[in-house]
């Protein structure tokens, strides 16, 4: 394949953690000339992706949930498809579907737009739950089962959903087992009257998704994917993401906690802020940083606690709040690795 512009090659040797900081930040510089004044929802993005998740974006129509999505995956060279969830899309429209084949005589498989590195999800809680469901297999064991055939997705694979609240007409909330196969959950939010005004400048007689070239390519997002997962994690920060996710099951206000699950995605995505910092070794400051957007969406309320009138999303940053203050952090100097380099 011909390199595309601006790609920054993987240079020998890898394991090269300021190297993956260095892809990383041309990403980032990527999405922020489409996505202006959001810096913490684009770098939570670039850590779902090097992290082996998936992320889920959740906000009002309009604040550029799609824009996201879409600048992120054209900074890659890879494989992109969109999936436009409505009330009438079916399991196979997701995953695909066996057809008849006249000329051979014998039913052929026709893959769904899963089988692509990055798969935008565009209002997925717009669909019928069955539709919904399609993702659940591809999204925890990166495999499509059809008619008792299982298909092997390709590497990486990222899906990228956007919704609307649940209180928007039309919609349904996803269903909780769902939720916990993404990572991450973000918000992009109103911008300011600053970005608004830049936004107005650069989209107002142009697409500014037009303007992005690949930056990287699947194949270098594999190698830091790979080197991420070598990032150390001392005994005493995983027993940290342990006692949180703990902590999160006996809270008073909580009626369904983190699943292990969670806790999983907690230190995954810890290694991978680590790697963003220039760090091959994680801190209780990349656990906490990653807290709210990997546990808040798993959590159930007790329906006492949202007599407040306060948003879902917002009483459970509180409440996870609480949990960071209350749980005891390492001692310093136990953290780091035992030995320096990847």
């Amino acid at each position: 394949m011909a390199t595309e512009p601006g790609v920054l090659h993987w240079r020998e040797p890898a394991g090269d953690v300021n190297q993956l900081a260095d892809v990383a930040d041309r990403i980032r510089h990527s999405v922020e000339s489409v996505i202006d004044g959001k810096p913490q929802a684009i770098r939570t993005a670039i850590i779902v992706l090097l992290a082996e998740g998936h992320l889920l974006i959740e906000d009002v129509p309009g604040v550029g949930k799609t824009m996201l999505a879409k600048s992120l995956a054209r900074s890659l060279d890879a494989r992109v498809r969109r999936i436009q969830f409505t009330p009438d899309l079916l399991p196979g429209d997701v995953t695909g579907v066996s057809v008849y084949n006249q000329g051979t005589r014998d039913f052929e498989f026709r893959p769904g737009p899963v089988f692509a590195n990055i798969v935008i999800g565009d209002e997925i809680n717009r669909a019928h739950p069955k539709a919904q469901s399609a993702l659940l297999e591809c999204m925890e064991e990166q495999q499509v089962t059809v008619d008792g055939v299982t298909y092997r997705l390709e590497q990486p694979f990222l899906v990228v959903a956007t919704q609307n609240p649940v209180e928007m007409e039309g919609t349904q909330p996803l269903p909780e087992a769902q939720r916990d196969r993404f990572m991450a959950r973000i918000s992009m939010g109103y911008p300011s009257p600053a970005a608004e005004l830049n936004m107005l400048d650069n989209h107002g007689n142009a697409d500014p998704l037009d303007d992005i070239v690949p930056v990287t390519s699947a194949a270098e997002i594999v190698k830091m994917i790979s080197l991420v997962r070598k990032v150390h994690v001392s005994v005493e920060v995983r027993q940290y993401i342990v006692d949180l996710v703990g902590a999160t099951r006996r809270h008073p206000e909580i009626a369904l906690g983190a699943s292990p699950r969670g806790a999983l995605h907690l230190i995954r995505a810890a290694r991978a802020a680590a790697a963003l910092d220039r760090r091959d070794f994680v801190l209780p400051d990349d656990v906490q940083a990653m807290v709210e957007p990997v546990l808040a969406h798993r959590l159930l309320l007790h329906p006492e606690a949202a007599l407040t009138g306060e948003p879902t999303a917002t009483i459970a940053a509180r409440l996870l709040a609480d949990v960071v203050a209350r749980t005891p952090i390492p001692r310093p100097g136990s953290v780091r690795p035992p030995r320096r380099g990847l």
